[in-house]
């Protein structure tokens, strides 16, 4: 997983806390990370429909669902992609002792442990919102943590 789901998600829960446009730049300062890099992310965000752009002097980045029906998932696969962690090559079919095509009617214990582990994994990460993120964020850094998120995010630049 690409350290942009990282940025990616933190981005999402922030946003929970304010109802106005916060710009890439903003967030990328509160975040102490590269605002190029960062961009990339939110674009990406904004291609799989998670995030919306609104242009102008007052635009940045809004959600564009409610935050608990946007899973981890959801980012994850915005900004990495759907494919499978794992890509079975059919390395059994190879080599001195290879097993002949035909022979191979099921896939291997190894792609199925990591079909297995695929499944589970996407599952746990469907079944958590931005929404719990942003509650959890709240019960494990204080009450105020979300509200002084969004002071800070919406505070006059200058």
């Amino acid at each position: 997983m690409s350290g942009g789901v990282e940025w990616a998600l933190h981005c999402c829960v922030v946003l929970t806390s304010v109802e106005e446009p916060i710009p890439a730049t903003k967030l990328a300062e509160l975040h102490d990370v590269s605002a190029s890099y960062l961009a990339k992310q939110l674009q990406a965000l904004s291609r799989a429909g998670l995030v919306r752009s609104v242009q102008g002097k007052a635009g940045g980045y809004v959600l564009t669902r409610e935050p608990g029906s946007i899973t981890v998932l959801d980012v994850v696969e915005a900004v990495d992609g759907p494919a499978a962690a794992f890509t079975c090559t059919e390395i059994r079919q190879r080599g001195p002792l290879a097993t002949p095509a035909e022979s191979c009617t099921t896939p291997c214990p190894i792609a199925r442990a990591m079909s297995g582990a695929d499944a589970a994994w996407r599952e746990a990460l469907r079944a958590v919102s931005i929404a719990d993120l942003a509650l959890d964020v709240a019960e494990t850094s204080g009450p105020s943590a979300m509200t002084r998120v969004s002071a800070w995010l919406t505070a006059p630049q200058g």
